[in-house]
Parts: C-alpha cells; structure tokens; sequence
C-alpha cells in the first residue's frame, strides 16, 4: 500500500496557482443599489425613446442562434466614420479597453519585459501586468498638478526599455490632458509601444487620432463606455497593421457579441445623440467645478473627462466617503491607491439633479 497522502484542497490551491495571485486582489466594485451612482464615469443620460423603440427591433430581429461576425466588420465601418480613423490605420475591438489592454500585455509578457506607466494612473495597467507576469514601473507624476514628469519619465524609460509605455489622455483618476510635446517625445524615444488611452476623448479638446500617422510605434486606444454605451462593454484600439496583426492573433474569436455589434451599429449611425450628450456633461462639468470651489475644506483639480477630482482638506476621503453614502451618494474614494492621492475624491459628473444633490450632501457631511 502506497504512503502518498492526497493533499487537502488548500494545499492543491498552493501547488497549482500561481504565487502572484494570492498577493492580488481582485477590482472592487460596490453594490450601487439605491444609491445615486457618481463612481464609475458613466453617462447618465439614457437614450431618447424613439431609439430606444429601434434598439428594441434590433433585439428581436438578431440571430442570436448564430455566432456574431468575427471581425464586425460593419460596426468597424461605422467607429472609422464617426471616429474620424485614418483609412490606412487598422482597428481592434475588445470586450471593453481591459480586454485590450490585456491582449497588448499578453503579446509583451515575456522575457522579463516592463509594462511602464505614469502614476497616479488607471490601475487597470498595473493589475493586468501583474496578472500576465510582466513587469510593471510606475512613474510618478508631479505632485503638484499631475503633470508628466518629463525628466523621469524619460529616465525611467532609458533604464527599463519598456516593451509597453501606457499614458492615460486624459489621465484616470486626475483628469488632466498631458503636454502634447512630452507625449510626442515619450514615443519618439520608446523601445516599443506606447499606448494612447483616450477613454474620456468625448469629454476633451485634444486628441491623438489624426497625429497617429506620424509615429510607427504609437497605438491608440479608445471606448464608448462614457460616452453612453457601458454596457455593451466596447473597447477600440488603432494602429498600424504591423502591430495590430500579430496583437489580433491573442484577441478570443466572437469576442463582440451580436448583441453588442448590432446595437452599437445602431446608436453610432445616430453619433449625434452622444456627442449632445458629452456636451451637456461638459456643461455640467464646468458648474460642478465652480460648486466644489466656493465650498470650504475642498480643493479640486480642472478635469477634461467626466469627473473631477478633488481633495478634502479639513476631513479624511474616508469618512467624507462614509458620510455620503450615508446619504445616498456613492463616488469614488481613491486616497489610499497612491500617495499623492491622500484624502482624494473622485466623483463623476451626472446630470444636474444628481450633481446638486451630491453637492448639498458633500457640504453636510464636511460641516459635520
């Protein structure tokens, strides 16, 4: 008779997962439930009730007892059009930017290589690296106003050789634009990609998507889960057929959904109704920001996307944080996710309804 003892299921655990794991935590989402949601950047708008009778159609007519077109070639079509994409630059969609993100990691998750990303930043890049066992460096922005910090950020790339430099535009969970001429030169000098976030570009001025040609290495990625359409859950990702051929060869087959093509099809041949969404939201925006300026005890930074970050100086985030969902607002608490983020609030714009009341609560809970 053998000795073997077989191994309790915790053991079995420890054998065969790998170590990195049990040191991760998994992304935390709260239970928004009869709360007014201001957490998680969406738009709060819903669509006009004439569409929504269409989206009704669209879901009673899909073949949903067949396989989605593995390309989307139409909706690809249609993001090239109202994205105003180069007609010589290729497109990747994903089950939302994280996809992507994972499917750039993945492909450059080897040898040792180093994801590299400026911090406070999305955390997304880091979780996903660790993840996939690349190597992550974070660099850290100027405390001041989260600005890139040119000098380390080219430092740090000289000493790591990044394989993937990601840089948030606008930046999660800042909010600001970086200097145009610092971007051009991070990818001028990187070893490998970097990737050009723009998650929040319905919300800014500026974007990437027509200097792309200019640069062999430079990818960027967008999103229409801000603009309205989170929940079909649809990440894009541009670039150069070079890059996004080998990239496409990790992307999961059917990864778009019938549902999720055939919908947003609909909507975008519509644009129009989120584009005068986004500026409603800007509108709200700038309100909003003057609001948390004249309250005391509350310091926020200018945002080009759809939240604004503030810091509360008199009262920690966690018990301002505390103190609202007590009264039914829920944003984001992000002091404890980096340093420069100590007793940071980050709280996405709603409509004007949702935004006064979040701004007579926050007054309540910092004068008590």
């Amino acid at each position: 008779m053998g000795t073997n003892r077989k191994p309790s299921p915790e053991e079995r655990l420890q054998q065969w997962i790998k170590p990195e794991l049990f040191e991760a935590s998994a992304y935390y989402v709260p239970d928004a439930d009869g709360l007014i949601k201001l957490d998680a950047m969406e738009n709060p708008f819903i669509l006009p009730d004439e569409l929504r009778e269409k989206i009704r159609e669209v879901i009673s007519d899909a073949e949903i007892n067949r396989y989605p077109d593995p390309n989307a070639c139409n909706l690809k079509k249609s993001l090239r059009e109202v994205m105003d994409i180069p007609e010589d630059m290729a497109i990747i969609l994903g089950n939302g930017s994280d996809e992507l993100i994972q499917i750039i990691a993945l492909a450059v998750a080897h040898s040792g290589k180093t994801i590299l990303a400026p911090q406070p930043g999305f955390v997304m890049y880091k979780i996903i690296a660790d993840t996939v066992g690349a190597r992550f460096i974070g660099v850290d922005l100027n405390c001041d106003d989260f600005s890139l910090d040119s000098e380390a950020m080219l430092s740090a790339i000289d000493q790591y050789q990044p394989a993937v430099v990601f840089l948030a535009y606008p930046n999660n969970p800042t909010g600001n634009l970086f200097d145009e001429n610092t971007i051009s030169e991070i990818v001028n000098v990187a070893p490998g990609l970097v990737v050009l976030d723009e998650a929040y570009s319905a919300f800014s001025e500026k974007s990437f998507m027509q200097r792309i040609e200019e640069f062999d290495n430079l990818l960027v990625m967008r999103t229409l889960s801000k603009s309205g359409l989170a929940g079909l859950r649809l990440g894009i990702l541009v670039g150069p057929a070079l890059w996004l051929n080998q990239l496409d060869k990790i992307r999961l087959p059917y990864n778009i959904n019938t549902l999720s093509q055939k919908l947003a099809e609909l909507i975008l041949s519509q644009y129009e109704i989120l584009q005068q969404q986004a500026e409603i939201i800007c509108a709200n925006r700038s309100t909003l920001f003057k609001q948390l300026q004249e309250i005391d005890g509350v310091s926020p930074w200018k945002s080009s996307a759809n939240f604004i970050l503030f810091k509360t100086t008199n009262t920690s985030a966690d018990i301002i944080s505390a103190a609202l969902i007590e009264q039914g607002i829920l944003i984001k608490n992000v002091s404890g996710n980096f340093p420069a983020l100590k007793d940071c609030l980050r709280v996405t714009v709603g409509t004007e309804d949702e935004n006064e009341a979040f701004v007579v609560a926050l007054k309540l809970a910092i004068s008590s």
